[in-house]
């Protein structure tokens, strides 16, 4: 199993995420959603990124889907301060 990085939204940048995921670590993000803590994995397999929610497997073929998909479910905190 790969190395596993633990944080909670907002925790880390995007690019900080990102970064983690393309060194080959799973990133463990806890949300709060469907009223509750869930755990939200973020991974990449050299060829494609994934997002295993609850709910959904979402699969994002480059880092721009994936960048996007970090910051529009509120994942990480806010590049600009």
């Amino acid at each position: 199993m790969p190395p596993q990085l633990r944080i909670n939204a907002g925790e880390l940048t995007t690019a900080e995420i990102l970064a983690a995921l393309n060194d080959g670590k799973r990133v463990l993000v806890s949300v709060e959603m469907l009223g509750g803590r869930q755990e939200i994995s973020l991974r990449y397999d050299g060829d494609t990124y994934y997002c295993d929610t609850p709910t959904q497997l979402h699969k994002h073929s480059d880092e721009d889907e994936m960048r996007a998909c970090i910051e529009d479910m509120g994942y990480s905190a806010s590049e600009s301060g």
